[in-house]
């Protein structure tokens, strides 16, 4: 049985669907403060707690606990474990993005309902590698994204494991390391939102960035199809580690939410999947709108940052029109410097 899409959204002529719910930001910040919409946001369901971070946070510690090698052998850097950790993340990778992919895609279980752009992913497009867009997604994400992730996920551990990244013990801060797994997803968007601003940039756009934005009408696979250099910078999130203490699960937590997260927001294309009679948000249409028009959302949506530098379009016509007049202005002066 499918959802009925209309009760959540209207959809185009082409076939395009829009949701009736404006994009908003975490209550955190809206004044006056109000403590049950906060406390609601927080421990509701759906929730930021759950479903997803609880998601991303169960994974993370069976991979800790059952999946990765121990803090004795992390103390010595060996390519044996790192290419253990690994096929570990091409596993993870290739069973979420390509489950999505399939199901959503190509079985269709929920046909077109929730989802954005009516079409289906690219073939015989020149802009992509092998003229597919999903394989061309599949190659970046694959043999660049998940070997940088890896690569981070190492040197993180390895780090833990010689005292040079801060590290605690559950037994001795069991809240703080709780309250930890909480923190990272919000410094992840924060420092996601510099990272893609700075990749906006003419210059690192031209040379790494376009790689990604060839997928204007994004799936699963598109989520960290990558140049080299974008997944250097968006996976360096984890050296807070550094400064921040914490535990070597935070790490794997981390870049997990990094490595798989994008599959199931911003990129999956649907703004609801459905599971059997349930439909789980994805949060997708904010970035869904960045990939659309380039000009605006440049971070994930919890935290206003788009807000305070004017780049923010929760879906609503006003926004629209806010974000062609930012354009317009764009295109004049770069007209008049030329």
């Amino acid at each position: 049985m499918q959802f009925d899409d209309s009760k959540y959204g209207s959809r185009n002529k082409r076939g395009d669907w829009k949701p009736y719910k404006l994009s908003t930001n975490i209550p955190f910040f809206d004044w006056p403060f109000s403590l049950t919409k906060n406390l609601k946001w927080l421990l509701g369901i759906p929730g930021y707690i759950v479903p997803w971070t609880f998601f991303y946070g169960l994974i993370a510690v069976i991979l800790w606990v059952y999946f990765t090698p121990s803090i004795e052998t992390l103390k010595n850097f060996n390519f044996n474990w790192f290419f253990y950790l690994l096929i570990r993340n091409l596993i993870i990778t290739i069973v979420c993005a390509g489950g999505l992919h399939f199901f959503l895609y190509i079985k269709k279980t929920q046909g077109n309902a929730f989802k954005f752009n009516a079409k289906g992913m690219e073939k015989n497009n020149k802009n992509f590698y092998f003229k597919d867009q999903t394989l061309d997604n599949i190659f970046w994400t694959l043999c660049s994204g998940v070997p940088i992730w890896t690569a981070y996920e190492a040197f993180s551990l390895w780090a833990f494991a010689n005292g040079y990244f801060l590290g605690l013990e559950w037994n001795m801060h069991p809240i703080y390391l709780g309250l930890t797994f909480l923190f990272l997803p919000l410094f992840r968007e924060v420092h996601f939102y510099f990272v893609h601003r700075l990749l906006h940039i003419p210059l690192l756009y031209n040379f790494s960035h376009y790689i990604h934005h060839k997928n204007v009408n994004p799936g699963p696979w598109s989520g960290i199809a990558m140049h080299w250099f974008e997944h250097i910078l968006y996976f360096s999130g984890t050296l807070i580690h550094f400064i921040i203490p914490a535990h070597p699960v935070h790490a794997v937590f981390q870049l997990l939410h990094a490595g798989i997260g994008p599959l199931f927001h911003g990129h999956i294309g649907f703004e609801k999947i459905q599971i059997g009679k349930i439909g789980i948000d994805t949060h997708s249409h904010a970035h869904y709108l960045h990939h659309k028009y380039f000009e605006c959302n440049y971070a994930d949506g919890a935290i206003p940052l788009d807000k305070f530098f004017g780049t923010f379009h929760n879906g609503s016509d006003e926004s629209q029109e806010k974000m062609l007049e930012r354009y317009k202005i764009r295109m004049k002066k770069m007209r008049s410097t030329q």
